[in-house]
């Protein structure tokens, strides 16, 4: 098998493991969100800083957090992937998993946007058309709801800036990650002390079980996205990403039962149109034009 296919796979699984999490989410949707998030945060730590440990890399962390710049880079990076975390978390706790995965659907789009507006990156006629789209069906949502989808908005701006950030950490992905959830930890450990004295947190088999396995669930698809991205095709990274969302949309309407309106049916088709329209302009632009793949 060529590397590329391996790449290929690795990305599918990890995309998989990605759309399929509202599944796992959906277990903990009696626990406060917050307290999910610590408990991620938490094991996510234990999971990379034990991969590092396996692999003889634990003293490249240090280095990621040794200058003021890297430092608050981190910490910008920390603060909008735990935004992303936690809003993801609470959109499968309170039957919301239809907007989440707009807000993966939409990432794309936002990215190219932020990265024309903060990087002056210049955009092609067919993604200039996509974003509009995207922006249509945004507005259409919110006329016909009475409300801005704001899930779907925040998890894909957080998501792209976490993605700019990124641009700037030279550190690479399994260690910036680990000083990222490194720096979130004394907030996490500070409000599970908190859990205890006050005698609000779960302690049910069940639910510490899959607080343990939220570590490596989010380690996991990180690992195997770094492994495609060194093999395969950026663009065919990119075009598999779709699948997160769309098993995501699977598992809301499927499984959680999730109730999909009028708006959403009229929505969703404009932003697959402005995905295959960005899509297709990715594809077939000069190589030197091709927009960099998020994290």
């Amino acid at each position: 098998m060529s590397e590329a296919a391996k790449g290929v796979i690795a990305m599918v699984v990890a995309c998989t493991i990605w759309g399929l999490s509202p599944l796992f989410y959906a277990l903990l949707s009696h626990i406060p969100p917050l307290e999910v998030l610590a408990h991620r945060t938490l094991w996510s730590l234990v999971a990379f800083a034990g991969l590092l440990v396996l692999q003889g890399r634990i003293r490249l962390l240090p280095a990621a957090l040794n200058t003021p710049r890297l430092f608050l880079l981190t910490v910008a990076a920390a603060g909008m992937i735990s935004i992303n975390w936690f809003l993801f978390i609470f959109a499968v706790g309170v039957g919301r998993t239809v907007e989440a995965s707009l807000g993966y659907y939409i990432f794309p789009l936002v990215a190219v946007a932020i990265g024309a507006i903060v990087l002056r990156e210049p955009l092609g006629t067919g993604q200039k058309v996509a974003v509009a789209i995207a922006a249509l069906a945004v507005l259409v949502l919110t006329v016909g709801l009475g409300a801005a989808p704001w899930i779907s908005l925040v998890l894909a701006t957080t998501f792209g800036l976490y993605g700019l950030l990124k641009r700037w950490v030279l550190a690479g992905p399994v260690v910036s990650v680990t000083a990222e959830v490194l720096v979130l930890m004394p907030l996490s450990l500070g409000y599970l002390a908190w859990g205890i004295a006050a005698g609000s947190l779960s302690f049910e088999p069940l639910d510490l079980a899959l607080f343990v396995a939220s570590g490596p669930l989010t380690a996991m698809p990180l690992i195997l996205f770094s492994y495609a991205a060194k093999r395969a095709a950026m663009a065919t990274v990119g075009l598999i990403q779709y699948l997160n969302p769309t098993l995501q949309f699977a598992c809301a309407v499927i499984v959680l039962n999730e109730v999909v309106t009028g708006w959403h049916m009229i929505a969703f088709p404009m932003i697959w149109a402005a995905l295959a329209v960005y899509s297709w302009s990715t594809l077939t632009a000069p190589r030197k034009e091709k927009t960099p793949a998020p994290p």
